[in-house]
């Protein structure tokens, strides 16, 4: 278990360290994410103790809305004076990134060999 905690934090790490010295607009642990992604695809697998980490931390994910919520609460009166445009942006982005993925599985389905997918569909 400590072995997976240290492999995801290395990852934050280096995506912290690469966003702060080469000045990329991405923040650090979206890159952290990225290198990890890339590392899983070279490994040709995830690693039980990164597995066992992660199934961890996302069992106690609800924990990370508690100061999003104290944030809101205290910006009330903003939310109240802004709640129209900020309900139509995420509205809009919800329906974006929807449609992005179904767009992008569209075109990952159109590009897959023509056996996999009469393997799904035969009974």
């Amino acid at each position: 278990m400590i072995q997976g905690l240290v492999i995801l934090l290395l990852f934050q790490g280096l995506g912290e360290i690469c966003s702060k010295f080469l000045k990329l607009p991405i923040p650090g642990p979206v890159l952290g994410l990225v290198f990890l992604l890339c590392f899983f695809h070279w490994k040709a697998s995830v690693p039980e103790s990164v597995d066992t980490v992660a199934s961890g931390m996302t069992q106690h994910l609800g924990l990370l809305f508690i100061p999003a919520s104290v944030g809101v609460v205290k910006f009330m009166p903003q939310l109240q004076a802004w709640g129209g445009p900020i309900a139509l942006v995420l509205i809009a982005s919800v329906t974006l990134s929807i449609g992005m993925v179904a767009w992008i599985l569209k075109r990952l389905d159109a590009h897959s060999p023509p056996e996999a997918n009469m393997e799904e569909t035969s009974p």
